[in-house]
């Protein structure tokens, strides 16, 4: 399961247990690389009250109420190393993949790519016909892991805000 550096662990389900582990490693990875991130950046600063963790914070919960069992952790000796939430649309054969991090002790030891894998894998059990994934274009380590498992880019969208 892991490359070059071999580090042990095992991808398992997720347990409600695992839910402030993974909004800490997420809060670390996706500083400058999330879109809530880039908004308070350009809105200059807090927006109602709260900074941009706590927002990105409030998607780990909703990934959990929109599909907890499709929410795999990545774990060694009872530590957290990283985590995919995904959902599924049956309806158009879709699987999605809103969040996946690794905590930074954890990186380059391919765990991303096993979740990635995983997530797939589970999409593929669940009969689904494809799945996305997008990212920031501030995020290099997404444009380079994401097109690795066969992810192609299929198009780019602006985001637009403004303070009221």
């Amino acid at each position: 399961q892991a490359h070059a550096t071999a580090m042990s662990y095992r991808i398992r389900p997720y347990q409600d247990t695992d839910l402030e582990a993974i909004k800490g490693i997420t809060l670390v990875g996706f500083a400058g690389v999330s879109l809530d991130h880039a908004l308070e950046e350009k809105l200059g600063g807090e927006l109602a009250g709260h900074d941009w963790r706590w927002r990105k914070a409030r998607h780990i919960d909703d990934d959990v109420v929109a599909h907890a069992e499709g929410i795999f952790v990545a774990e060694a000796e009872g530590e957290v190393l990283g985590y995919i939430s995904s959902v599924i649309d049956r309806e158009v054969g879709r699987g999605r993949i809103p969040n996946l991090a690794v905590a930074a002790s954890a990186r380059r030891h391919g765990i991303g790519r096993a979740l990635i894998e995983h997530a797939l894998d589970y999409f593929r059990n669940e009969n689904l016909t494809y799945a996305v994934i997008e990212t920031m274009e501030t995020n290099p380590i997404g444009q380079t892991l994401y097109p690795a498992p066969g992810f192609q880019e299929i198009a780019r969208q602006v985001h637009y805000a403004q303070r009221l």
